[in-house]
């Protein structure tokens, strides 16, 4: 069971890290924006927008999949039975899909 434990708590660390990015980072979309004829400024959001979707946001959402899927796999697969997980699972599939979309946003701003 320890091994649970601890998948569990890296989860949800991940988790965590991965909520506070997708929250973050269109708040320094806004600062760029409003900041979009300094071009000092604009470059310094740029490089902020970059490493925190590549450093921390993309490392985070793999490996809360990761994770979520070893969690998966150490109750067993007819834990897919539960409605409540596959709401889960729904719901991290549209917030993947968000986090691509601020990808985007990331590329069109340049």
């Amino acid at each position: 069971m320890s091994g649970y434990l601890l998948f569990k708590s890296l989860h949800l660390i991940v988790v965590i890290s991965w909520m506070a990015g997708l929250l973050y980072l269109p708040r320094i979309f806004v600062y760029h924006v409003e900041n979009f004829e300094k071009n000092e400024a604009t470059e310094i959001f740029e490089i902020m927008e970059r490493k925190l979707y590549n450093y921390i946001m993309r490392p985070a959402m793999i490996l809360s999949w990761l994770f979520g899927i070893i969690l998966i796999w150490i109750n067993g697969i007819e834990s897919f039975a539960y409605l409540w997980l596959q709401l889960k699972i729904l719901l991290v599939v549209f917030l993947t899909i968000y986090h691509e979309y601020l990808g985007k946003c990331i590329r069109l701003l340049k």
